[in-house]
């Protein structure tokens, strides 16, 4: 059995929550004050995900780097895994906000866009 304290992000309340499972499964639930923080809880405890916020490098433009992220959540397990594919990539600008930098990144069917526009210098 385990026992982890999440911390719901989901409210500017931040409950603490006491999740107890086994593997996939939630057992116990104690310390969330709405169905907004189990529901976050028990995600977060079975399969936790995230955006990817980072840079690519970026060439033709005044700026040497370009703001990304990830249009979907990605499971924490591949973040890094992303980061690596990432790392390797440089655009040519002009970019203009969302475009998409790497489609379906480790097919997980988040694309990386553009948070931010680059004009041709």
């Amino acid at each position: 059995m385990t026992e982890k304290i999440i911390t719901c992000i989901i409210c500017p309340v931040g409950c603490s929550i006491v999740v107890t499972g086994k593997g996939s499964s939630v057992l116990r639930m104690e310390g969330n004050q709405c169905k907004r923080g189990e529901e976050y809880a028990g995600n977060e405890f079975v399969h936790p995900m995230r955006i990817l916020t980072t840079t690519v490098k970026l060439e033709g433009a005044d700026s040497p780097l370009l703001p990304v992220r990830s249009d979907k959540q990605i499971p924490q397990e591949l973040l890094m895994r992303c980061m690596a594919q990432i790392q390797n990539i440089s655009v040519e600008a002009p970019i203009s906000q969302y475009d998409v930098i790497v489609p379906n990144i480790l097919g997980t069917n988040a694309n990386i866009v553009a948070t931010g526009e680059a004009r041709r210098r």
